[in-house]
Parts: C-alpha cells; sequence; structure tokens
C-alpha cells in the first residue's frame, strides 16, 4: 500500500520504531511532502536511508515570508535527487484571516513553472480557494505535462469534475472515515477509480479522531475508499498502486 503524502520532518515520531510499525501494516511506499525548503532537505536525508521513502520539494502557502527566486533555486536543486518524485506541496491557502493572496499566487505559479522544468508532477495544497486555484491551473493547463494531484480533496463532488478536466488525480485521507464526512464520501464516490490515491498528510487528520496519525493508518483509509466504491480491498489497493506508478513515474 502507498501513502502519497505525509510529513515527518519534525513532527515528533520516534524512529527506527515508527518505520517499522508503518512497514509491519503492509505500508511499502511513502512520500513526504515539503511545506518548507528545510523540510524538504530533511525529508531527502531520511529518503536516503528508507528504501520506501520518497519526498517532494515546496513551498506551502503559509509558508512564504522568504519565498522568493532563491528558493525557487535551492528547490530545484534539492529536487535533483533521485528520489524526489514531485514539486509540493505548494498552492493556496485562504483559510486564515487577511491572506496575502497576491504572494501566495506569485509562489504558486513560480513553483508550478519549477515543476515543468524539472519535468515532475505537482502536489496541491488548495483550501478556501477553489476558484483561485481553478483559474490558475487554466492558465498553466498548457504546461503541466506531468500530471498533478489535488492532496487531501476537500472540494466536494460539485467541484470534481472541473478539476477532472484538467488531468487531476484526487488523494483522500482520514476525513473519509469519519461519520460526518457527506461531502468527502460523495466526492470519492464521483472520482473515476483511475485518479484515486491514497494518504494520511500525517501527522494530522487520523482516521482516529484525537489520536496523531502515521502512515501505517493507510490500510483503514483504503479499506474505506473501496467501501465506498464498492470495489475489494485488493482492487482498490492495485488502483491505488497504478495510479500512483503513473503520476509519480520515480516511485520505484
Amino acid at each position: 500500500m502507498i501513502d502519497v503524502h505525509a510529513h515527518f520532518a519534525e513532527e515528533g515520531y520516534e524512529f527506527p520504531a515508527e518505520w517499522e510499525k508503518i512497514e509491519a501494516a503492509g505500508v511499502s511506499r511513502v512520500i513526504l511532502a515539503a511545506d518548507t525548503l528545510e523540510h524538504a532537505v530533511w525529508h531527502a536525508r531520511f529518503a536516503k536511508t528508507h528504501e520506501g521513502a520518497f519526498f517532494t520539494v515546496g513551498v506551502h502557502p503559509s509558508e512564504l515570508a522568504d519565498f522568493g527566486r532563491k528558493t525557487v533555486e535551492a528547490l530545484k536543486e534539492t529536487a535533483a535527487d533521485e528520489k524526489c518524485v514531485a514539486v509540493g506541496e505548494i498552492g493556496l491557502d485562504y483559510h486564515y484571516a487577511d491572506p496575502d493572496k497576491a504572494a501566495q499566487r506569485a509562489a504558486f505559479e513560480a513553483q508550478l513553472d519549477a515543476a515543468e522544468e524539472l519535468g515532475l508532477p505537482e502536489q496541491i495544497h488548495s483550501r478556501d480557494a477553489c476558484a483561485d486555484t481553478l483559474a490558475i491551473l487554466r492558465e498553466h493547463s498548457g504546461r503541466m505535462k506531468n500530471g498533478f494531484l489535488m492532496h487531501c480533496y476537500s472540494y466536494g463532488a460539485e467541484n470534481l469534475e472541473e478539476f477532472l478536466g484538467l488531468g487531476a488525480y484526487f488523494s483522500f485521507g482520514g476525513v473519509v472515515c469519519f461519520k460526518n464526512a457527506r461531502r468527502a464520501v460523495e466526492a470519492v464516490a464521483r472520482c473515476p477509480l483511475e485518479r484515486i490515491l491514497s494518504e494520511t498528510d500525517s501527522p494530522y487528520l487520523s482516521p482516529f479522531r484525537g489520536e496523531k496519525n502515521s502512515p501505517a493508518n493507510i490500510p483503514v483509509i483504503v479499506g474505506k475508499l473501496a467501501e465506498i466504491k464498492g470495489v475489494s480491498l485488493s482492487a482498490m489497493t492495485e488502483a491505488v498502486r497504478a495510479n500512483a506508478a503513473r503520476l509519480f513515474p520515480k516511485l520505484k
């Protein structure tokens, strides 16, 4: 099984015990998503010593204080590592009061351009910013030839077709296991099987409320995805494997 989006850097996990738990759960691949340059470098070092670990490079829209041309160049250098599979997580986040929307959009577009230059897909974070995210993706659609993932997709079934039309893949996490997760469940039900991926967003959004999340919970999430789609666990596991291999060809 595969977790396409998790965070380890400075999150308080105890290794090697945590990695052993992940492997024991049957999770063979984990993509560690960056939110800062420093965390991308941390994940790169971790991936060098853990066969099933891969990583992304990118700056989260809420972490742009020092973002600039030098940041993008440093991200490109880090992305030269053979285990870097994507640029992310990048995008827009208008959830908190008074976001600097212009700065977020500029950083998002600069990193989309970097991904195209690097020949890598993108992992996209978008919260409370659906219209602007779609607008930017449409503007860049001719250059996004390597595909992109809507990480922790939250915009419901009503917007899914628009993202699908631009070539999106969608990853779903522990939220689909919540009893009140109607919109997330509807989105999974509408999403084509060949575009679904599994993630935890660890240490956040555990399927078990109040607990720290871990990629070891991927079997729970994949089981719920299979239930929603009306397919067997083995069929969902194989679909996620095939989708991940298609979107992230460096995920050996």
